[in-house]
């Protein structure tokens, strides 16, 4: 049996939703950011360009020493020397190897001991002035120590974090400390705990100050594995500029930083992707 159409008590059919059409002002603007995005990577490619056309330029023409410069197109012969021959891929594994375990252990500490901080104002209040003092303090005296106490392997490790740690506590710190307190307040009175206020106010509250210490923390990770490297290592891209500037091979030198560059680029752009999902979950 069918109901009949004419059925005063009979359901109405569903109406159908069409996706409205974007407006000519919206599709106007992503035609105007599209164009722009197109401008910066323009922009930053031209600015390269003509880093290197002037670097090849001025040394080419001697206006520069180019035994002490070296210049860009007699860096991809080295490379690819350095690629068959220096063990490139080796001396790059080491490098990122060093700076990814500083990185993470300086991270893992630095939310660490941030959480302690903000769980006991007693302890901010006792451990602050050293906290300072040791951000502060030049890290690079510590290589020898290291190289005691660590060998000549994990002390690269150990200037790694010593460089990133302190200025990761005191950012993530400000960050925890910087969340709406009525937040905090709300929870409580909703009878959560200490813990469950940190697990669930204030970290994910404080994710855009997290994002901004992985950004620093990369970076500073990176110097101080260069630094070991430069003091104590037997390879690494550190070693390997050492090494090169020692028996005068500038061509080594600047492959190595130009390698170097690009690492650091790399760790920084999975950073960036890292903070597009995140921003897309928390904002």
């Amino acid at each position: 049996m069918t109901l009949s159409a004419n059925v005063p008590w009979a359901p109405a059919a569903p109406k159908r939703t069409t996706l409205q059409e974007p407006s000519v002002e919206y599709r106007a603007w992503r035609a105007r950011e599209h164009r722009r995005r197109y401008y910066i990577m323009a922009s930053r490619l031209a600015l390269l360009g003509a880093f290197m056309l002037l670097w090849e330029f001025l040394a080419k023409s001697h206006i520069v020493n180019p035994m002490l410069t070296s210049y860009p197109s007699a860096l991809w012969p080295t490379f690819v020397d350095l690629l068959h021959n220096g063990d490139l891929v080796g001396h790059t594994w080491t490098t990122f190897k060093a700076t990814l375990v500083g990185f993470v252990l300086s991270m893992l500490i630095g939310i660490g001991v941030a959480a302690g901080l903000w769980w006991s104002g007693f302890a901010y209040k006792v451990l602050d002035p050293f906290l300072v003092i040791a951000n502060a303090m030049p890290k690079i005296a510590f290589v020898p120590i290291f190289y005691i106490w660590l060998g000549s392997e994990y002390s690269v490790y150990g200037m790694a974090v010593a460089i990133a740690v302190f200025v990761t506590i005191m950012v993530i710190y400000d960050g925890f400390q910087s969340i709406d307190p009525n937040k905090i307040k709300l929870a409580r009175t909703l009878g959560a705990s200490r813990g469950q206020v940190l697990r669930m106010v204030v970290l994910p509250g404080s994710v855009p100050t997290l994002i901004a210490a992985l950004k620093m923390n990369i970076g500073l990770a990176l110097v101080g594995v260069i630094v070991g490297e430069f003091q104590s290592a037997s390879s690494g891209l550190g070693f390997l500029i050492v090494n090169g500037s020692q028996i005068f091979k500038l061509n080594v030198v600047m492959t190595a930083i130009v390698v170097l560059a690009l690492l650091s680029g790399l760790m920084y752009l999975a950073i960036a992707r890292l903070e597009a999902a995140l921003s897309k979950r928390y904002s």
